[in-house]
């Protein structure tokens, strides 16, 4: 579901303005109200992340910062898990461990590191102790650093890994992770990613608006698929994967829009489709 401080955010173009004509164009088409997107423009500029110049439909908004990771996963992320779809990371079958042991004195540190792990797709074994089947250590080893924790923090992998009488990968991975509701997710995108294609295959001309709108609700698609996506190896998954085919069909349905560009619709494209451009046409065509 897209939000108004989503949409916003997503409506960022390149040089960091926000035409507030073109926004209420898009949030009407997406079912919002002009009074919704006035209230969510009023939070953000009293958050200091936007400044407004002008009013109404006349006005610009100029952000603060580059938010557009508001709406998309990092684009490493985004290589990586296309790069396991084309077969081209291979699980060498070694599990990564990760344990701290931090005290309640630094428990911000604590939560800001767990954070970290879990946002980089490990699965809690037990207290203070977590796995995955990717190598994350240097990530995980660099936000300890940053925290001043790193001494607290071991890392170690394995090859034996046992849940009680489970020691089989594919097994332990369908007990450690939510597998099914992270297909159900993939399983969205891949129905709004077809539906798209169909829309932008049609022969009859689509107007810049609709095209907008089928580029934001596949990037929020898109990254309530990903965002709780662990990306395992396609060794531990259920085959055929849910994941794999889902984004290769939001790759051909970006790839489309990307096709018809700025220059095919007479305005400037959000960051968003920057974002996107090489990482969706690297996965469309390799």
């Amino acid at each position: 579901m897209i939000t108004t401080r989503l949409l916003v955010h997503a409506m960022v173009r390149e040089d960091g303005t926000v035409d507030a004509d073109e926004l209420y164009t898009i949030a009407g088409a997406l079912g919002m109200t002009d009074q919704q997107v006035r209230l969510c423009i009023k939070r953000l500029v009293a958050e200091g992340r936007f400044t407004h110049e002008g009013r109404g439909r006349r006005a610009v908004l100029r952000t603060t910062a580059d938010i557009t990771g508001a709406i998309a996963p990092e684009t490493g992320y985004v290589r990586y898990a296309y790069r396991q779809d084309r077969g081209e990371a291979p699980w060498d079958g070694t599990w990564h461990l990760l344990a701290f042991a931090i005290p309640e004195s630094a428990r911000a540190a604590r939560d800001s590191l767990r954070d970290t792990i879990l946002r980089l797709g490990a699965a809690a074994i037990q207290g203070g102790l977590y796995v995955t089947a990717n190598p994350v250590a240097p990530h995980v080893e660099a936000a300890a650093r940053q925290l001043g924790v790193l001494g607290s923090l071991t890392v170690l992998t394995t090859r034996d890994l046992r849940l009680g009488e489970h020691r089989d990968p594919a097994t332990l991975a369908a007990r450690l992770w939510p597998l099914d509701d992270i297909a159900e997710r993939y399983d969205r995108l891949a129905a709004l990613a077809r539906a798209g294609l169909d829309r932008l295959g049609d022969t009859a001309p689509l107007a810049e608006t609709d095209q907008l709108v089928i580029a934001l609700e596949l990037a929020a698609e898109f990254t309530d698929a990903m965002n709780p996506d662990p990306l395992l190896p396609p060794e531990l998954l259920p085959q055929p994967w849910s994941g794999t085919h889902a984004r290769h069909l939001a790759a051909l349905c970006w790839t489309r829009l990307l096709e018809r560009g700025p220059e095919a619709t007479g305005g400037a494209r959000p960051r968003l489709f920057r974002l996107y451009a090489d990482v969706i046409r690297e996965a469309a065509h390799p």
